[in-house]
C-alpha cells in the first residue's frame, strides 16, 4: 500500500495480551467497594474506552469514583508484569513495519504511565514515533481526536494512516478521523462482533498486516 505512511496501534488486546488482567481488575474493584459483580461480557463491551467511562455508573459520586479508579489501578499495576504478555508475533511485526521505513505510533485509552509500562514490557518503547494516551486528549475513543492527534504529531494526513485495534471503539475512532482501520482477530473479539464497525481490513494474524502493507 504505497500511500500508507504510518501504522498506529491500540495497546490492550492488540499488542498486549492483557484482557484477563483488565477484567480481573474490574471484578476486584467492585468486590473491594462492595458493589454487585458484573460479568466479563459487561466489561468487555467497554474495552477500548477509558477507565472512568467503564465506571460511569458510579460517576455521580466523585469521591467514590476516584476511590474505585485508585483500587483498579493498584491491582492492575501490582499484577501487570506477572500476568500480561505480547501476543505472538506482534513485536516482530512492529519492527518489520519500521524496517520498511514506515512510522509507527500508539493510540490508547490508557493513561500514559500505564501505556509506557506496557510498551516497556513489550520492548517497544523506542519503536513508537508518537504515543497518544487518554491523558493527552479532551475526547477519548471512540471520538476521532486520539487518531487525529497522532497523525498531526507525525505531520501526516489521516488518510495516509492505518489504525490497528481490537474493538469497535478503535474502529469508530479511526474511521471518524479519516484513517483506514484494521481489526485484529487475535484479541478478545471475533469477526461477527467487529463486523458492524465496518473495518477496512481484518487481520487474523500479525503477518497479515505485513502482507497488506506490501500490496499495491
Amino acid at each position: 500500500m504505497t500511500n500508507t505512511k504510518a501504522v498506529l496501534f491500540d495497546l490492550d488486546g492488540t499488542l498486549l495480551d492483557s484482557i484477563r488482567l483488565i477484567l480481573d481488575s474490574y471484578h476486584h474493584t467492585l468486590e473491594v467497594h462492595g458493589h454487585p459483580p458484573r460479568s466479563d461480557a459487561h466489561w468487555l463491551a467497554g474495552i477500548g474506552t477509558p477507565l472512568w467511562v467503564q465506571l460511569a455508573e458510579w460517576a455521580h459520586d466523585e469521591p467514590v469514583l476516584q476511590a474505585m479508579i485508585a483500587t483498579y489501578r493498584d491491582y492492575n499495576v501490582t499484577n501487570h508484569d506477572r500476568v500480561v504478555r505480547a501476543y505472538p508475533g506482534v513485536v516482530e511485526m512492529v519492527h518489520a513495519i519500521r524496517g520498511r521505513g514506515l512510522r509507527t505510533g500508539l493510540v490508547t485509552s490508557k493513561m500514559r504511565t500505564g501505556a509506557l509500562r506496557g510498551l516497556n514490557l513489550l520492548g517497544l518503547t523506542d519503536a513508537m514515533d508518537t504515543i497518544v494516551a487518554v491523558d493527552d486528549v479532551a475526547n477519548p475513543k471512540p471520538h476521532p481526536e486520539p487518531v487525529t492527534r497522532a497523525a498531526a504529531v507525525l505531520e501526516l494526513e489521516p488518510a495516509s494512516v492505518i489504525y490497528v485495534g481490537d474493538s469497535v471503539h478503535d474502529m469508530a475512532s479511526g474511521r471518524a478521523a479519516g484513517a483506514r482501520t484494521a481489526a485484529v482477530l487475535w484479541g478478545p473479539f471475533d469477526r461477527d462482533h467487529l463486523a458492524p464497525s465496518a473495518p477496512d481490513f481484518f487481520l487474523e494474524r500479525p503477518t497479515d498486516l505485513l502482507e497488506l502493507l506490501a500490496g499495491p
